[in-house]
């Protein structure tokens, strides 16, 4: 319903059920069926103004069909809003708090945590062929179980672009990172880059920075690698879009251990009709830990299915891998999905 002038408010909600074969994606596998109810809210403001934004309100419902002591009831908020004056000024502005309860590369047997994040951006236009790009991004996040240690990462870029071509920016940046962890080695970031944006091509579009990146930890030590971080979007036809993306940068596990991670991501997407859509997507990560690198893969399909204008099916299957030198600590997970996804 209307809210005022430009303003909207959606309800939302969404019902599925997940076969999962490796729910704590540990090296033995327990399988369960699992539930999702998740009702919210989505207010929506500055259509067709300078000034967009939106306010997501969402509780999620996790029901375990043969473990009733993992369910769980999450809630989750984010905010984010955007200036746009023509290409002399960009404005952004992000806020969020999510409760969350799945499991990651890093992180097995379903921990709870809570993460608040937010960040602001900005670019100015010096001259029509120049602008100058900076942010601020803050992250914390609050782990329930031991063995996980809290964590505050503060992010800044600063970029120069100068304007190539019309569609096209070169760029040369710089980014600190500062990373706070109550286990382990804080740490300082420091990337170099230069790069691109735009249209590369008719049909080919993204970003691409590749420098320097070096690590200092404050009890010591530090390191340098080559930094990349790509992303990229080729149009096969009108109706079906290639990605790929490329990722090398330092982490720190949620256990506190430093790590170096390269990552290749690709993925196809294609409206085949006004109902139907589908996707493919194979994601490929190795960490280095120093003593060992493992290797993670995950391969992702789904199709959609519009029923109306506030209802849309979705069907998906995950295959995930994991190979390390430390046996236990391999796995491998295949997820199916089907849900039904709700905006009135």
């Amino acid at each position: 319903m209307a809210v005022g002038d430009g303003a909207e408010l959606f309800v939302t909600g969404t019902l599925g059920i997940r076969s999962d074969d490796n729910i704590f994606m540990s090296k033995k596998a327990e399988s369960d069926v699992i539930f999702d109810i998740n009702p919210g809210v989505d207010l929506t403001f500055g259509k067709n103004a300078q000034l967009k934004g939106s306010l997501t309100l969402v509780d999620s419902f996790s029901n375990y069909s043969d473990n009733s002591k993992l369910n769980t009831n999450l809630f989750a908020g984010n905010f984010t809003s955007n200036y746009e004056d023509g290409s002399k000024l960009k404005l952004g502005f992000n806020l969020g708090y999510n409760e969350l309860n799945q499991n990651q590369i890093d992180i097995r047997g379903l921990t709870r945590r809570d993460v608040f994040t937010t960040g602001a951006t900005t670019e100015v236009e010096v001259s029509q062929i120049t602008s100058i790009g900076a942010g601020i991004a803050f992250a914390h996040e609050n782990y329930k179980r031991k063995g996980f240690t809290d964590s505050d990462s503060l992010t800044v870029p600063i970029n120069f672009y100068y304007k190539w071509t019309p569609k096209t920016d070169l760029s040369v940046g710089y980014r600190y990172r500062d990373y706070a962890i109550d286990l382990g080695s804080d740490s300082t970031d420091h990337f170099f880059n230069v790069g691109l944006r735009g249209e590369l091509s008719p049909k080919l579009t993204g970003t691409i920075l590749v420098g320097l990146n070096s690590r200092k930890l404050d009890r010591g030590g530090d390191d340098t690698q080559l930094g990349l971080d790509a992303n990229i979007s080729y149009e096969l036809t009108p109706k079906s879009r290639l990605t790929f993306g490329a990722n090398n940068d330092f982490g720190t596990s949620p256990q506190g251990q430093q790590q170096k991670n390269f990552s290749l991501n690709g993925g196809i997407s294609s409206q085949i009709s006004d109902e139907w859509s589908v996707n493919a997507g194979l994601n490929f990560r190795a960490t280095d830990y120093g003593t060992r690198t493992d290797d993670y893969v995950e391969l992702n399909l789904g199709a959609s299915y519009i029923v109306n204008a506030n209802i849309r099916i979705l069907g998906g299957y995950t295959y995930r891998s994991y190979a390390s030198d430390i046996a236990s600590a391999e796995f491998k997970n295949n997820v199916f999905s089907i849900s039904a996804n709700f905006r009135y």
